[in-house]
């Protein structure tokens, strides 16, 4: 890999898109610009913005995590140690200062982001295939195919908390703790989703038979009230998991927006989108205010294999196996003629808000109360305050 001063040269620009590619991948929407990151000598497995949306992390089979400026559009610092396997993900801790990677040489580490030493490792059985932070920063989790486990340990000082064997009874695809860190959800290939509780310690949901085959991904609304999972059925499905509507009435799915195997999903912060990476190479955005495929984004040269929305919704950030990540712009999404076109099809209206003088989609059916600042806005004046979950026994 080149070192990272190479890379701010005008010619080796990594964000620099060829003529040709940006003809034949989004000439014609026009306003979605598309920039490549280059840095990665194998599949890029993870990506995810951090450090208030200036960074990104990725995570690579070549065995490295890279830490991306966004503005510079460079790869800043590589996390790396000998002998280290292909990375199947990693994450950051809420307070930026660690940094987990799951990887298939078995391995679960935490490194420390400002000197990129590795703080403790602890070796498991089989391949680990995920890995998450809980939101206060208090424990990891990770998911194996070997006995199909789910391992929980302290994130401090990787005192295991709980290790289940056969926990699903195939690979565990991903794990996910709840926003407040009160259970941690796994899909597999196994085509099932289960609820573990931290407190119970015991699995208190499971949902057989949620897809009709093995399931890539899941992820939680901010507000823990959706669960969305990807899977190699073509669908992605929204779980209504705060109700438990989904008992009754079963999930939302979102289909035709794929063809083939759907890897990756992330709601945005707001959870008005959600955005979808498949073996079809493509980027699809949802619009979840009416649930219906927004537009699809294409330009990577193999599977996608995860996504990543800013929390102003102006940029996603996806990686694939073609060894690339792809920063989108799509500040102006709803400038584009064939989102216009959709959006006038449902009835909706396009508005400017108010406030941030940005372009917002209107769905009422009142005239009496219409709205003049859009959903991000709104939020910035309610912001979502978690509450903090019970102390685990003190005999863990």
């Amino acid at each position: 890999m080149a070192p990272p001063g190479s890379l701010r040269t005008a010619s080796l620009d990594p964000l620099a898109v060829s003529p040709g590619q940006e003809e034949g991948g989004h000439g014609r929407l026009a306003k979605i610009r598309c920039k490549i990151l280059k840095g990665h000598s194998d599949a890029v497995t993870s990506c995810h913005f951090c450090f208030d949306d200036t960074k990104i992390i990725s995570g690579s089979c070549d065995g490295t995590v890279q830490l991306w400026d966004v503005s510079q559009r460079v790869p800043i610092q590589t996390f790396k140690q000998e002998n280290v396997g292909p990375i199947s993900e990693c994450c950051l801790s809420p307070d930026h200062r660690r940094l987990i990677t799951a990887s298939y040489d078995k391995t679960l580490k935490a490194w420390d982001t400002e000197t990129g030493k590795v703080l403790w490792s602890v070796e498991q059985d089989g391949l680990l295939t995920s890995c998450d932070i809980s939101h206060d920063g208090k424990y990891v989790v990770s998911g194996s195919d070997m006995e199909n486990a789910l391992c929980l340990v302290d994130a401090a000082n990787a005192k295991p908390v709980v290790y289940i064997r056969e926990h699903h009874r195939s690979t565990v695809r991903r794990c996910r703790f709840d926003p407040h860190n009160q259970r941690i959800a796994t899909v597999s290939s196994d085509m099932s989703i289960k609820f573990w509780d931290i407190i119970a310690q015991s699995t208190t949901i499971t949902v057989e038979k949620a897809h009709t085959n093995a399931i890539s991904d899941c992820s939680f609304s901010l507000d823990g009230h959706y669960l969305c999972t990807a899977g190699w059925d073509e669908v992605l499905k929204l779980w209504d998991v705060r109700t438990g509507e989904f008992r009754s009435h079963g999930p939302m799915v979102l289909e035709q927006g794929h063809i083939g195997i759907v890897g990756c999903c992330i709601f945005s912060k707001d959870a008005s989108l959600l955005v979808s990476g498949g073996f079809d190479k493509t980027v699809v955005i949802w619009d979840l205010t009416q649930a219906y495929k927004k537009i699809s984004l294409k330009g990577h040269d193999h599977w996608v294999t995860d996504a990543a929305v800013s929390s102003n919704k102006k940029l996603i950030v996806t990686s694939s196996k073609d060894c690339t990540l792809r920063l989108w712009d799509i500040e102006n999404a709803n400038e584009i003629p064939m989102v216009i076109q959709a959006i006038r099809a449902r009835g909706s209206k396009i508005a400017k808000c108010e406030e941030c003088e940005k372009p917002f989609l209107i769905f009422q059916e009142k005239e009496d109360k219409v709205e003049t600042r859009c959903v991000f806005c709104r939020l910035k004046a309610h912001k979502c305050v978690l509450p903090v979950p019970p102390a685990l026994p003190a005999d863990l």
